[in-house]
């Protein structure tokens, strides 16, 4: 089993990853438990997994209790976080108990932010079941909810007590759903470790194949490095965290132009969100040309959106960036763009012009598309 550690002092919590950990998971959360029940939260893509979990707590003698939810981001809402809250309240949760958020990136944002608010801070633990919550969102505490205005508005920093990652499970999982995920695992390398993005190309698409030692690595590394950068700057106060947004600022304008209705998950988005920023960057000269289209060309390689048009997104530049205007990074009315002097030479850049912004993404709609 391999164990990384997100060094927050006392608050400091291990990632475990090993497959088939998913059934051995009541022996890992005991010590937790302290005689208490632990509630599960879940949605309805991941009942089979759920009942792994629970035969592996009731061996270990750990009452569980399970809320199922209806899968996809529209539960990350204002109904079904009152629905979370209100049953964990029903059953008696303490603030010292641990819940369990077993799924995906949803899942485990709502229930993190559940526990957040629920006795001013109950605890819990992410059990994630998607590619990209298992490199991502289970890692790191942020935890939130959508709202009309735009992705992830409302929302707390709360740290899991522990993470339990378990590779096997991603065999449940869709291509689609497994690509959207490896867009996260990309991230990684090009934030800052260009030699990982060389490992990406090489072996990304045995990795969606289904090869668990590439899995197993590409988890364990993208943990490692997300670790490594929620330790430094916890709370995006610094600008270090910033860095993992790579993508997301044109990506969630995706996600928010497609109404979150499924047409566009958020790690195709993601991608496509990627691939805009290198070019972007290429566009104003900082990156190599050369560079920002081998992103491009590992994205559609793998069956990912690398643009406003791979994306389904037929938005005009000006109601792209109204989107953008909602970011919650948005800070004395500039917002904050991750850009990129190469692979692997991301950086945070505060001076853009969002009318620069508007006449890319104008110019992205009508490109001729790559190939």
């Amino acid at each position: 089993m391999k164990t990384v550690t997100v060094a927050l002092g006392e608050r400091s919590y291990p990632i475990h990853i090993d497959a088939g950990l998913l059934a051995r998971a009541g022996d890992l959360l005991l010590p937790l438990a302290r005689g208490r029940a632990m509630p599960i939260v879940t949605d309805g893509n991941v009942t089979d997994h759920l009942a792994t979990l629970q035969a592996s707590l009731a061996a270990a003698g750990i009452a569980s209790d399970a809320l199922v939810l209806p899968p996809g981001e529209a539960s990350k809402s204002w109904a079904r976080l009152a629905e979370v809250c209100d049953w964990l309240l029903a059953h008696g949760v303490e603030r010292s108990d641990h819940v369990i958020a077993l799924g995906g990136g949803v899942i485990g944002d709502l229930v993190g932010f559940a526990c957040a608010i629920v006795k001013r801070g109950c605890r819990f633990v992410q059990v994630p079941t998607t590619l990209l919550s298992q490199v991502d969102s289970s890692v790191g505490g942020k935890t939130a909810i959508n709202t009309p205005a735009g992705k992830n508005l409302i929302g707390a920093f709360h740290q899991p007590s522990l993470v339990l990652i378990d590779p096997l499970v991603l065999n449940s999982l869709s291509q689609r759903e497994l690509a959207a995920g490896y867009a996260e695992v990309v991230k990684y390398g090009l934030i800052d470790d260009a030699a990982f993005f060389d490992w990406c190309e090489e072996h990304g698409p045995a990795l969606l194949a289904g090869d668990v030692d590439a899995r197993q690595y590409a988890i364990a590394h993208s943990v490692a490095a997300k670790a490594r950068i929620v330790a430094a700057d916890e709370h995006e106060t610094n600008g270090t965290r910033a860095l993992l947004n790579l993508g997301h600022t044109f990506g969630h304008a995706l996600e928010a132009e497609a109404g979150f209705d499924g047409s566009l998950i958020h790690g195709e988005a993601v991608a496509a969100g990627i691939a805009l920023a290198f070019r972007f960057s290429a566009a104003r000269g900082l990156c190599p040309v050369a560079e920002a289209e081998r992103v491009g060309a590992h994205f559609r390689r793998v069956g990912l959106p690398d643009g406003l048009q791979a994306a389904g997104i037929g938005a005009d530049g000006a109601t792209l960036v109204g989107h953008m205007q909602h970011d919650k990074k948005m800070a004395a009315g500039t917002l904050p763009f991750l850009l990129a002097r190469g692979i692997g030479k991301t950086y945070l850049d505060r001076g853009i012009d969002l009318t620069e912004v508007e006449s890319f993404l104008d110019a992205e709609r009508v490109a001729p598309l790559p190939g």
